[in-house]
């Protein structure tokens, strides 16, 4: 059986790590995959550092489409994997998470009568303005498998009809951050290259289009995170967009207070979320991640799919309320917030039951 993998962000590389690998364990040999990269994420901080770091093989097909609007990209990658499944033939198509590459893969294949196959399935913010969640949900529409992280994506999925072949797998990140945080204490520099110590500082991402492109909410989180870097030292891996946005706005000039790098290796980023005191972030992706790690975080959204995270006090929603930033950030940093044990990302065994599905 051949399974075609469609991804194009980073996030979506470490998610397909995690399946790749139990596909490549699948005991018999009966699947085989083909990785297709859209080229969504293209340098080699965004892109390259994570397969090798991941120990992804090479893509078999790299699109290198990137750049444009929404629209233009989405239908530049339609055309380019419709050829490449016209070509290999797949048995099933499997995508990730809610990017433009995702829902690109799903219509091409869907349209070619290819079952398939969504991992983060269900996931809801319930505000259609992000272009994430009209990616996620008509990718869920298109699909024949859905894998699901929680039991409320489930339910989220029951409330739009959507009830066969609903799978909760447990979350593939879990999978992800098991696997390979030791890998990152031991191996990442990260800390000692940045001067910072263990809990002294605080890790931040922004890149949200939301956020990024609306001056007033941009500037109200470069104000907060400053803010709180009067208080300790917050680490900023500024992707490319947001770098150039901020510059657009004129807003450069909150940067001097922040430590600003690049976009970092997957390793990195694991030691840094992991020895973080507390995270800011936009990105789905970290709230999570800090939730596994038992770090605080901080989510400068005005909703967030991961709602389990906000419920057992891991997570407080600020939006781009710069009082709210700092407030949040004070009651994180001196336990003001009860926080309460629960499991509800699965057992670390995410992978293995897709293939599992998969295989049928």
């Amino acid at each position: 059986m051949k399974v075609v993998t469609v991804v194009g962000a980073r996030p979506q590389f470490v998610k397909a790590a995690a399946v790749s690998r139990a596909i490549a364990s699948e005991s018999a040999g009966r699947l085989s995959e083909v990785l297709v990269h859209t080229g969504q994420h293209y340098d080699e901080n965004m892109s390259g550092v994570f397969f090798d770091e991941l120990g992804i093989p090479p893509p078999a097909h790299n699109l290198e489409i990137s750049g444009g609007s929404h629209g233009a990209m989405t239908g530049r990658m339609l055309e380019a994997v419709e050829k490449v499944l016209l070509a290999e033939k797949p048995d099933w198509l499997l995508i990730y998470g809610d990017t433009n590459s995702t829902l690109a893969g799903a219509l091409a294949a869907a349209k070619l009568h290819i079952p398939v196959a969504h991992v983060e399935a269900g996931l809801r913010s319930f505000n259609m303005r992000m272009p994430e969640e009209v990616n996620r949900i008509l990718s869920d529409r298109v699909s024949s498998l859905l894998f699901c992280p929680t039991s409320t994506a489930v339910l989220n999925l029951a409330a739009e009809g959507i009830s066969h072949n609903v799978h909760n797998v447990g979350d593939v990140m879990y999978d992800v951050a098991l696997f390979y945080r030791n890998k990152a204490r031991v191996h990442s520099k990260a800390l000692s290259r940045f001067g910072l110590v263990a809990k002294g500082f605080a890790l931040a991402t922004c890149h949200r289009a939301e956020n990024t492109d609306d001056p007033d909410r941009l500037r109200g989180i470069l104000v907060g995170l400053a803010k709180v870097a009067d208080r300790m030292p917050v680490v900023l891996p500024l992707h490319p967009r947001t770098r150039k946005l901020v510059a657009d706005h004129g807003l450069g000039n909150w940067l001097n207070q922040l430590t600003i790098t690049d976009p970092l290796p997957f390793l990195d980023m694991v030691a840094l979320e992991q020895a973080a005191a507390l995270v800011l972030t936009d990105s789905g992706g970290v709230q999570k991640e800090a939730f596994f790690y038992e770090v605080p975080c901080i989510t400068m959204r005005d909703e967030t799919e991961w709602v389990e995270t906000v419920d057992a006090g891991w997570n407080c929603l600020v939006s781009a309320d710069t009082d709210r930033i700092v407030q949040a950030a004070e009651d994180a940093l001196t336990g003001r917030v009860a926080r309460h044990a629960v499991t509800p990302y699965g057992d670390g065994h995410a992978s293995e039951k897709i293939v599992a599905h998969l295989l049928g």
